[in-house]
């Protein structure tokens, strides 16, 4: 384990912070109305009380920013939590599907699916990210792979009142966000330590 330094995480924010900012005002520039309006409700804009054109654009790209930043932002997250394991631990973007970093601490293979906050999912996405973990640990045991493998899902922000999930049939895995996520898993900590 290396000692992280906060200079070379302040140099990786200011260099890769304008990203974030760019793949904001190339979505906007994509955004085409005639294409969003075959996507809405009419009805629900009737129900909401929204009568005027400038009402109906205005909650239009107001729910575009919100949902697109959202994204955005949980990629931006996510790079930034790879670059600080890497420096930490030696942790590198996964190669499997829907496994953002994988690093080996005390003998231990961690696999890590990393989000934004813990309400990020529905079942049928908490359903992929079980299945994904259960492909990557089948994958690592064909490859002789011989250390203990351990799954989480960690959660750059929030908190969770039960962090280890046992799904009625599927692959068992670590839920943990916040402090929790970057004290266990210091794949964010430093991240968390400084908002």
């Amino acid at each position: 384990m290396k000692k992280l330094n906060l200079t070379d995480v302040s140099h990786y924010v200011e260099q890769n912070i304008g990203v974030f900012h760019q793949k904001r005002i190339e979505s906007l520039d994509n955004l085409k109305l005639s294409q969003v309006l075959k996507r809405k409700n009419p009805y629900l804009f009737k129900a909401k009380y929204v009568s005027t054109a400038e009402q109906i654009i205005r909650g239009i790209v107001d729910a575009h920013i919100s949902s697109n930043e959202e994204t955005l932002f949980g990629d931006w997250l996510e790079g930034l939590a790879i670059f600080i394991n890497s420096t930490v631990y030696g942790g590198k973007k996964s190669s499997a599907n829907g496994i953002d970093l994988e690093f080996e601490k005390d003998g231990i293979h961690f696999i890590v699916n990393i989000k934004s906050g813990p309400k990020w999912s529905n079942k049928s996405q908490l359903d992929k990210m079980i299945m994904d973990f259960g492909d990557a640990k089948r994958r690592l045991a064909t490859s002789g792979h011989k250390a203990e493998v351990i799954c989480v899902n960690g959660c750059c922000y929030g908190k969770d009142g039960k962090p280890h999930k046992f799904p009625k049939k599927g692959i068992d895995y670590i839920n943990t966000a916040g402090k929790d996520f970057g004290n266990s898993y210091p794949a964010i900590q430093i991240y968390i330590q400084t908002s």
